[in-house]
This record gives C-alpha cells, sequence and structure tokens, in this order.
C-alpha cells in the first residue's frame, strides 16, 4: 500500500488518477478505476448536455460506491458549451472532486470550492501550477512534455517538470505524461510526486470504450508514432500519427490556417475512429508512452500489478541499493 498527500487528501486508495479523455472517459472505464482503488473521471464534455452528463453519473454510480470525479476542461470555442450549467450539474449530483483543465481555473474554484468539491487543475508549467495554487485548486496534474492532448509550448519533459514543481508547491502534485508502469510511478514518486495520471494506458484496458483495433494499434506502436499538431497556432497538441495528422502538419508548416485544416481535426472523425476501429479516419490523441504498452489487462489487473510492482521495487530493487 502506498500512502502519499493525494491518497489521504483525496480519500483514494492507490495514488493513480485516469484523467478525463474526450470519447473514453465513461461510466464503465471510470467505475472500473474505482473499483482497482484509484480515481476515475467522467469527461463531462463527452456528454452532450449537462442533463446527460447528471445521467453518466448516476450510471457511474450504479457500478461503483467508490469515490470518482469528473473533468471539466474549458478550452476556447467559437461556440462554447454551457460550462457554468456543466458545473451546476456537477455541484448538484454532489460529485466531490473535479478535475480542471484548459483555461484560467479561476470561475471553476470559485463556482466549486464553496460546494465542497476538491479541485485537481491540470497545467503543463510550474507558473501555471503556481498561479493555480494561490486560486486555490487543492491540487495540481502537472503535464509533461511526454503527455497526450496538449503539452503546452514550452517543452519541458517531466524529469525536470516534476522536480521543478515540487520545489515551488506545497499542494499535492499529480505527475502526468509518459506513465504507464510500475517504474514510472515510482519515479514519479522519487522526483516529489504524490502520484501520476495515466491517459494512454487506461485507454488501452478491457473497459476502456474504443474499439479494440485502436487498442491494438498502442499495443504495436512505438514512442515515435505520435505528432505534434497545431504548433505554429502555438496551440500544440500530441497526437497519433496517421496520414490525417501528418497532412494537417504538412499544411501549417506550409503556412496554412487553421481554416485549412479545419475540416481534417474536426471532433467527429476522432470520434470516429474510437467508435469505427480505423485510425486512419481522423486525429485521435495519444502520448509517447504507447511505446511502453503491449497488453491490453483489465483495469483491476492492472493497477493491481503497478501497486504490486512498485512495492517490490521500492522494497527490493532500490532497497538493496542502500549501503547498510
Amino acid at each position: 500500500m502506498l500512502r502519499t498527500r493525494f491518497t489521504e487528501e483525496f480519500g483514494v486508495e492507490h495514488p493513480i488518477v485516469q484523467g478525463g479523455m474526450q470519447w473514453v472517459g465513461r461510466a464503465e472505464l471510470v467505475a472500473s478505476v474505482a473499483n482497482a482503488g484509484a480515481l476515475g473521471m467522467i469527461t463531462a464534455l463527452t456528454q452532450p448536455t449537462p442533463e446527460d452528463l447528471v445521467k453518466e453519473i448516476a450510471r457511474c454510480r450504479d457500478l461503483t460506491d467508490k469515490p470518482f470525479g469528473v473533468n471539466l476542461t474549458i478550452l476556447p470555442a467559437i461556440t462554447p458549451p454551457p460550462y457554468a450549467e456543466y458545473r451546476q450539474a456537477i455541484i448538484e449530483s454532489g460529485i466531490t472532486i473535479v478535475e480542471t483543465a484548459g483555461s484560467n481555473p479561476a470561475d471553476q474554484v470559485a463556482a466549486f470550492k464553496p460546494a465542497g468539491v476538491k479541485v485537481l487543475h491540470k497545467c503543463t508549467s510550474v507558473r501555471h501550477a503556481l498561479k493555480a495554487q494561490q486560486l486555490g485548486v487543492d491540487g495540481v496534474s502537472i503535464d509533461g512534455f511526454e503527455c497526450a492532448g496538449h503539452p503546452g509550448e514550452d517543452d519541458i519533459p517531466g524529469l525536470v517538470l516534476i522536480p521543478r514543481a515540487a520545489d515551488e508547491l506545497n499542494i499535492p502534485i499529480i505527475a502526468s505524461g509518459g506513465f504507464a508502469d510500475a517504474r514510472g510511478l515510482v519515479a514519479a514518486l522519487a522526483l516529489g510526486a504524490d502520484g501520476v495520471n495515466m491517459g494512454t494506458r487506461f485507454m488501452c484496458t478491457q473497459e476502456s470504450p474504443i474499439h479494440d483495433d485502436v487498442k491494438k494499434r498502442i499495443t504495436e506502436a512505438g514512442e515515435r508514432d505520435t505528432e505534434l499538431i497545431f504548433r505554429p497556432l502555438r496551440n500544440t497538441a500530441r497526437v497519433a500519427s496517421n496520414s490525417v495528422s501528418r497532412e494537417v502538419v504538412a499544411k501549417l508548416d506550409d503556412g496554412g490556417a487553421f481554416e485549412d485544416v479545419r475540416e481534417l481535426v474536426a471532433g467527429a472523425r476522432g470520434r470516429q475512429v474510437y467508435e469505427q476501429g480505423d485510425t486512419e479516419l481522423g486525429i485521435w490523441s495519444v502520448g509517447m508512452v504507447q511505446g511502453l504498452i503491449n497488453d491490453v489487462p483489465t483495469v483491476g489487473d492492472l493497477v493491481d500489478r503497478i501497486v504490486t510492482e512498485a512495492g517490490e521495487l521500492i522494497h527490493h530493487r532500490l532497497g538493496k541499493l542502500v549501503a547498510g
């Protein structure tokens, strides 16, 4: 059993988080993570309306009596979702942990903290983490450059970013980006984190609601099989390398604007990848950590394996390195 500030303050058994993932963070996966003793997150905006989110939360509660949270990501949009209504749905559903991401979490903190909801904010730099701490979040998930999704524009890998954050912050820190096994968890704890966040690894489990062909692709891919899109637009995102993502990179590198790639990066196409299993249909998120993933276990087996092996690493392999 690994006890950290995160497990104590957020009330979970293991220092492992399944963060928000668009189209993936649904009740079946989240409940399985919770039942395994880790912290799962329903992805709010995967649900088309706040009312649908309420139903998904209820569905998750039918599958587990353990704690779980909800991710609410705020990103620029031509027609923004009704974020205030999603927040209210989360509060009225009795959720006690929210993972926030995207923009400054001030509005999120102002809404959630008076309702007794703990806020875990995801960020990609120490300066943003310090600002989030100042605003009153209860913990931060710090994303290294290796991560899937949006790694920020500083390109700082976890080996530097995590201990830098640990030096500066006095709230629990979750290390994110590049974690898939016990070695990563032990390394993160050694660097000063209080736990790890895993996205790609949880995508590749039996309970993950994505097509088996996508899971197979992840197990076969290497750490170099991703692309960084939107770099010239300073809105970098790490996605799977395929014909679509390579075309997006080429067009933007040639001076193209967002309008030139809008159709290629449409979210509906990415959703079809997960549902139909054709990994060339659109843009879909995956991290460099896919190079460490070679099986599709149940969530329970995965979490148990990581925690058990982490204990063995700490007590046996590393313990033997310390001179008596």
